[in-house]
Formats: structure tokens, sequence, C-alpha cells
């Protein structure tokens, strides 16, 4: 043979084989698994169903012949059924979802030596480029799993409940396509829920505008349980507190004052009095109020406290409260009782000390010296009168004290000690007053230190016995026919110290009989004759006064 043709047949030889090496060194599938997910919970098995992108190219020059992404539709099917090339079957076993792999398949678990239409020629080694987006079998079943629970769990989730939640929706690949935080919390009633959702997927809500849930998409659900509730529920009413004196329990018609947070069942709080530095003042059962706090409200003790949750039908229901409340909320209240009242409540007087020789007792127009404290029925002190020099003083009948404490100080005796309960409508009314809060209840300690007998409204000063006929001779001690101020003030100060006489208590001696003095000095010129004495008439004579 020619030698120039021997060695263009040796090349060609060789030539031929270096070709057939792209093929032939692949017998099975090749690979690269370039890169893996940090978490791992489950591998592609036979029977699987898979839903997956990607770019299918040729070994031997890289052209592309393929993508799922330029569909923008990922492939699903199932592995080891047959309807996939042979080659993507066993390429895809043990795969991770959000794995990416490249699969090198050889003509042989490929599409042989016919090739494909014109884009895939004979014999050629594919290479695809694969990105796993989900998994799932036939066989499986919705799973949960517990990320976090609360200490306390009063009550879960049953049958026939209604439940609000938020929650994060995603594909297993972590892409979201929904969320109740981007709008508000969802509602649902678990009766009429879907299969999946009886089995514990907490919203199946399927996509936001503009964000689509793929076909065949496995969806993972991460929520948040805010409240359960069913339409049967009636008030949850816990007891935290009872003082140990009880004497009366609210009812319907009393007027209340009292303090509360008030959260959902998460605990979030919406609601305090006590940022306010001010009690919630109602009545009770009278509608004032959600139905279910009128209900709470009955049967309390003043200084109770309580908790009570309260569903959604008895408190603001579907509608809600803008900005503050979302609708279908359970609340959750803890209350303390400052007090409570009745519009038709008296004054209620206890004696707590009283002594044997009780005799003289104090009325109107008395004169009174007396300590007190004030405070409200839960304890707070109010005022006390030792926080002065010395004792208050006032004078009954004149409407120098609420008209309570007028009562609280009627009938007491020097000594004597009493707690007096007092009404809003006999103290401070609706608007309070001065460090007093509005329809406040009020508790006054109260002891009675002097007592001086006092007058009648609009005199000065009262015989106790008949006063001496004729008058003017007696005030005209020196017997010159005329009383100067000095004369007439030593003779009415004869009087008191004999007893014969009283004058006004609680004001200055001096003032008083000064003033009497001028209303018998007619003309003024600073002496009283027998012919300017007048005495001024009363309906009891014994109290004639000058």
């Amino acid at each position: 043979m020619d030698p120039f043709l021997s060695l263009l047949s040796f090349l060609l030889h060789l030539f031929r084989a270096s070709c057939d090496t792209d093929s032939e060194s692949f017998v099975d599938v090749k690979v690269d698994r370039y890169f893996m997910p940090t978490r791992c919970p489950r591998e592609v098995q036979s029977e699987d169903f898979v839903r997956y992108h990607f770019n299918g190219t040729l070994h031997a020059d890289g052209k592309r012949f393929d993508s799922s992404h330029d569909r923008s539709t990922a492939i699903v099917s199932q592995v080891g059924s047959g309807r996939l090339l042979t080659g993507i079957d066993r390429g895809l076993q043990g795969m991770c979802v959000n794995e990416r792999r490249k699969i090198f398949v050889p003509p042989h678990l490929a599409f042989g030596t016919v090739g494909a239409g014109g884009v895939i020629p004979p014999n050629a080694t594919l290479v695809y480029d694969v990105l796993l987006l989900d998994i799932w079998s036939t066989e499986d079943q919705v799973q949960i799993r517990t990320t976090h629970k609360p200490e306390s769990c009063i009550r879960a989730a049953a049958a026939s409940d209604f439940v609000r939640y938020h929650y994060n929706g995603t594909l297993l690949t972590g892409q979201a396509f929904d969320s109740s935080y981007w709008r508000r919390t969802r509602t649902w009633d678990r009766a009429s829920s879907s299969r999946a959702w009886r089995r514990g997927c907490w919203g199946c809500v399927w996509g936001r505008p503009g964000i689509a849930v793929p076909p065949q998409a496995t969806l993972v659900y991460e929520v948040l349980m805010i409240d359960v509730f069913n339409s049967k529920d009636n008030l949850t009413i816990t007891v935290k507190e009872v003082p140990e004196s009880c004497s009366r329990r609210s009812k319907t018609g009393d007027f209340i004052r009292y303090h509360y947070n008030g959260t959902f069942q998460d605990g979030t709080l919406f609601d305090s009095s006590y940022k306010r530095n001010s009690t919630y003042n109602t009545y009770i059962g009278k509608g004032y109020v959600i139905q279910g706090m009128d209900q709470a409200l009955q049967g309390v003790c003043i200084g109770e406290k309580r908790r009570v949750i309260i569903p959604p039908h008895l408190a603001y229901g579907e509608s809600g409260v803008e900005n503050l409340i979302p609708s279908w909320s359970v609340l959750v209240f803890d209350i303390h009782v400052i007090d409570f009242h009745n519009p038709k409540d008296p004054v209620e007087i206890r004696s707590v000390l009283k002594p044997p020789d009780c005799g003289q007792t104090s009325e109107a127009n008395d004169w009174l010296q007396y300590r007190y404290n004030c405070s409200l029925l839960d304890g707070t002190l109010l005022y006390s009168s030792d926080q002065y020099d010395s004792p208050s003083v006032t004078t009954l009948g004149v409407n120098a004290v609420i008209s309570g404490l007028e009562k609280g100080l009627s009938g007491m005796c020097v000594g004597e000690r009493r707690e007096v309960v007092i009404p809003p409508h006999w103290a401070h009314g609706e608007d309070g007053a001065a460090g007093v809060p509005g329809s406040a209840v009020l508790l006054f300690e109260l002891e009675l230190v002097d007592l001086q007998k006092g007058v009648p409204d609009g005199f000065m000063f009262v015989w106790l016995e008949d006063g001496p006929e004729p008058l003017f001779p007696a005030m005209d001690l020196n017997g010159d026919k005329q009383v100067p101020l000095e004369e007439f003030s030593e003779f009415i100060k004869l009087q008191v110290r004999e007893g014969k006489g009283r004058l006004r208590p609680g004001v200055d001696q001096e003032s008083i009989i000064r003033d009497m003095f001028y209303n018998q000095d007619s003309d003024r010129d600073g002496t009283i004759i027998e012919d300017e004495v007048q005495l001024k008439d009363d309906t009891v004579p014994q109290r004639d006064e000058f």
C-alpha cells in the first residue's frame, strides 16, 4: 500500500477512536452534585413524583437543545415509572430539593443511535443541568412539626372550632407565595375545611395576586395561632384574688369602677386603663359595655381580681374595632375591681369605738374638732388630718364638708371612732375633686377630738337659761347708765363662764362680741344705753340673742 494512504488510514482510525470515546466512556449516568442545600430532609426515591427545572446541552459542543426555564414551566413527572429518559430517571435518584446537579447521560440511556427530531444527533451524550423544586408521593400525609409551644396551653383547636392565625406560605424551595402578614390575620372555620386542612394544613390559601402557586406543588405553612374559639363558647372566668372580707357583691344597676389590662390570647396588649391612670367606670347589666364584660362584672367583690376570656360573639364579633381589635378576636381581660355602689345607696356608718360615758353627741350647728383618714376602698390613701399640724374643724350644718361626711360626723361623742363609707352621690359625684377620682366611693376613718355645742344659724349668742330681767341693769356692771365695749365684753364672757349663755363656736370670741356690741350701739357713739338694748326674738325664748 502507498505509505501516504497507510498513514491516512491510521490517522482516521485514531480520530474515530477518539470520537467513540465520548459515547463509550459513559457506561452509566454520571452525576456532578455541584450545589447541595444545607438541609435535606428527603431524597428522591423510585416512584416519587418530582418537579424540576433543567437546561439540556450536548456534551460534545455545549449547544443547548432544550430548557424548561425558557418555557417558564417546570417539569412534573414520576421517577421510576418509565415516563422519563432512563438516564434522567437514574440521575434524579437521591436528589434533594434545591439541589443542583449535572447529569451526564450516555446515548444508550438517552436517544441512542437515532437521535431526536434533528435536534439531538445520533449517539449524542447529553448533559442535563437540573434544579429540583419538589418531591412527593401519593402515600404522603400532611406533616406537622411544632416549632414553638407556649408553656401554658389552655385550649387546643378541635373540630368545629374557629381559629384566627398568621401564616407564611412557601414552596419546598423556600419561595414565598403568600403571607397573612401582608394583610391581616385569617379566620377559618375548621368544620368546613379541606381534607388537607383537617389534617393540619393551617391556612391553605392559594396565592396572592401576582404570585402563582405552580401545579403539583407541595406547600409549607409556618403558622402562628392567634385565637381559637367556638360559637358555643361562653365566658371563662378565673378568680385570681378575693379580699378576706366581702360583705357585698355587685349586681345589675350598680355603678362600678375597675382597672383592666386587655390582651389577645397570644398576650399582645391592646388596651389598659392603667396606662391612662384612670379607672373604667360604668353601670353593670345595662349594655354600656360589651356583653361579655357586662356578665363578667356581675357578682364581684370590691378589691377582687379576675381574668376573663371573652369569645368574639360576646365581644366585638366580626366588626372588631378599627385599628385596635381585629374581627373575630378572643379578648382576655385582667380586671381589678376598685369599688362599686348603687345610686340608691345611703351613707354607711360603722362605730369602731364608743366611750361608755357618751352623753353629749354632735348635732347641727355644733363645732367639731376631728381626725380623719380618707381612702379609696382599695386602700389608697387620699388625705389625712395627720398631714397637718392640728386636727380638722368644722361646724355641722353649714355645708363646710361633703354631705356624707356631715352624716358621718353627726351623733358622735368625744372620743368615738367610726368608719364611714360614702358613695359618690354623697361625696364628690362623677366629676370628683382635687385628688379624688370621679364616681369614687370614699372611706373615712373618723375620731371626734372635741365638741362645742353650737347656736342656731344666724345667731352669735344664745341664752342657755332665762336671761336676767331687766337686762340692761345686769349689763351695766358699774351702774353708770352706759355700757362701753369693754364692759359689754366682760358681761358676755361672764355669762359663758357661768354656763348661762353660749357664743357661736369655732369663731373668734372677740370678733363675735364686737359684732354683737355694734348691733346694739345703734347711734354708734361707742356706748350702749338702756333704750338701745333690743332682744332678738326667736321661737324658743331661752335662745333670745342681743
